[in-house]
């Protein structure tokens, strides 16, 4: 028989993401929001937090990318099996979708730590003998199909997943949204909070949105509207029901339009951003709630290159377990620094030549961008002049580019099909690479193989951008807009570089593009290509300073013990 039964003992923070990226054979995750969710339980196993999570099955994956001889993106279904990785659990649950129950089981992963602690994570499944056919659909895309489906899912996350725990056992003392997607789970709670009395339905009395506000905990992830889930009443009725009268829903979630955000910050005693100034921005965007920041971080060991957790485990033993020692980085030799890089350089062009055919020289500067190919991170920016991109960089530059676009997204893949256009008109005099099928293997060869890590987006719209962390760990500097965490991690000529003006301006409308490609060509002319190619000892103390001064700080590990102390322990 399966012990799983032992992760109910002890009382539990439940927490409910959409997207959970742990690994690259479970592809359950689109960007950086679910490897975000995936270091965060990693963590929690290795500080042994009591914790559950719960997220969906997503049978079909996010997708599989690849890019055409035109240059376009293309998509396939990145199909797996969960029993290769899980063991099914033997409780089921239902929710009602259009008037319909729909059975939903659970199957169970185990995030396993060297520390002994352990992580359960519940993945939601729909795809039952029993459900209707396009029900047993629910649960196959990531982010798939249109306001209806994400509705589905979203009522498969929060109800479906509170219930779940319930069935199975589980004692949940705190619930976790990691963004909106599950804020449904409120409802769910509030129906188990209605007070035992003779009011009528209607009657708003009879609804203990305190004792449902008390158990709850809500994460915001972005500024950008397209991350805010809204769904019209008509649509919610007919799909949901009446799971509480809707005078109280649309007082909760928004008198127009049902908008997941507001649901869960009404709903929550802790509301937080993922870095200082995403947390002003928020305020701004939603006047009248306390937000706090707890900034983001990343998992230490998962994201460290071979040759970097090698370094690390000889000069700092216990760096993996507590990342703040690499503050003492110094005790390392620049040498064993430089020929740590150059074997993660090595290992990456060694990948790029096998997929691409396209042969980089170790030698030259070498500078990597890839993230989610969504318009606002302007992955085509340093396209801006080409005539002065040559000027700079002929000889001196390469350039390695990756990301997704969302398949409904025709203006990011147009950013993609931009870059590859830029891609194939400098071939020989700067070379450049578009890596397909960007994701968690990828990430982990690209990101400690760069020398520089650039980041140019619309300010103020990255709210963390964990990407840059990952690279500082690796010693490779950050060259960024100051928005999100960099704002926090930057110091000029220190731990990397700023692009552009201070970050002084929390409106969403600011643009500063002309500005931001004058000292992007302007710095790489004049300090970063001079650094790099005469005074390798200064290049080094950078790396140096990335990792000792953003990397023992930008963890999960400090970013978990923060959560604890301040929003699960109250």
């Amino acid at each position: 028989m399966s012990d799983w039964k032992n992760f109910t003992r002890e009382p539990k923070i439940a927490y409910f993401s959409m997207e959970i990226g742990l690994s690259n054979d479970i592809p359950t995750y689109s960007g950086g929001l679910g490897v975000l969710a995936g270091d965060t339980i990693k963590t929690a196993a290795d500080l042994k937090v009591p914790m559950v999570a719960v997220t969906l099955v997503c049978r079909k994956g996010y997708f599989l990318q690849t890019i055409d001889a035109e240059g376009w993106q293309q998509e396939y279904p990145r199909e797996w099996k969960p029993e290769t990785f899980m063991e099914l659990l033997p409780g089921k649950t239902l929710v009602t979708i259009e008037g319909r129950d729909v059975k939903v089981q659970s199957w169970l992963y185990r995030v396993k730590s060297p520390t002994g602690g352990q992580v359960p994570v519940l993945f939601l499944d729909t795809d039952i003998p029993g459900n209707d056919d396009s029900d047993r659909r629910i649960t196959d895309e990531l982010y798939g199909g249109d306001q209806g489906y994400r509705l589905k899912q979203e009522i498969v996350l929060g109800i479906g997943g509170a219930r779940l725990l319930d069935t199975l056992g589980f004692s949940i003392r705190k619930y976790h949204m990691n963004e909106g997607h599950a804020s449904l789970l409120t409802l769910e709670l509030l129906t188990r909070a209605r007070r035992p009395v003779e009011d009528t339905w209607d009657e708003r009395a009879s609804w203990d949105t305190r004792r449902v506000t008390e158990q709850c905990v809500f994460t915001t992830h972005t500024p950008v509207e397209a991350g805010h889930d809204r769904f019209p009443y008509d649509l919610v009725q007919r799909i949901m029901g009446e799971v509480i009268p809707l005078p109280l829903l649309k007082e909760l979630a928004g008198k127009e339009i049902l908008n997941t955000t507001m649901l869960a910050m009404n709903l929550s005693r802790f509301v937080n951003g993922v870095a200082k100034k995403h947390g002003e921005v928020s305020k701004v965007l939603f006047p009248g709630f306390e937000i706090h920041a707890i900034t983001n971080g990343i998992h230490p060991f998962t994201w460290a290159s071979p040759y970097f957790v090698n370094l690390f485990n000889q000069y700092l033993p216990s760096w993996a377990k507590e990342p703040e020692l690499l503050v003492r980085v110094d005790l390392i030799p620049d040498e064993e620094i430089w020929d740590a890089h150059c074997g993660a350089k090595a290992y990456l062009f060694q990948y790029i030549e096998e997929t691409t055919g396209v042969r980089l020289d170790p030698e030259l500067l070498t500078v990597g961008f890839a993230r989610r190919s969504a318009t606002y991170k302007r992955g085509d920016l340093i396209f801006s002049d080409i005539d002065r991109l040559l000027e700079i960089g002929e000889g001196k530059l390469q350039l390695v580019f990756g990301g997704k676009a969302h398949p409904r997204d025709r203006a990011g893949k147009e950013v993609i099909h931009r870059i590859i256009d830029q891609v194939k008109r400098l071939r020989g005099r700067i070379d450049c690479v578009y890596l397909e099928n960007y994701n968690m293997d990828v990430a982990s060869r690209l990101i400690p193989g760069v020398d520089l890590w650039l980041n140019n987006p619309l300010r103020p719209l990255e709210a963390s951008g964990t990407s840059g962390m990952k690279a500082a760990l690796n010693g490779v500097p950050n060259f960024s807009v100051l928005d999100g965490w960099w704002i926090e991690g930057h110091i000029e000529g220190v731990t990397g570089w700023g692009i552009g003006p201070a970050p002084t301006d929390n409106s969403v409308d600011a643009n500063h593009s002309a500005e931001d490609v004058f000292d992007l060509y302007h710095k790489l002319e004049k300090t970063i290509l001079p650094l790099f190619y005469q005074d390798r000892p200064g290049w080094i103390r950078i790396m140096k300073n990335a990792i000792g001064k953003n990397a023992y700080y930008f963890n999960t590990h400090v970013m978990m013990r923060r959560y604890v102390t301040e929003a699960y322990m109250h």
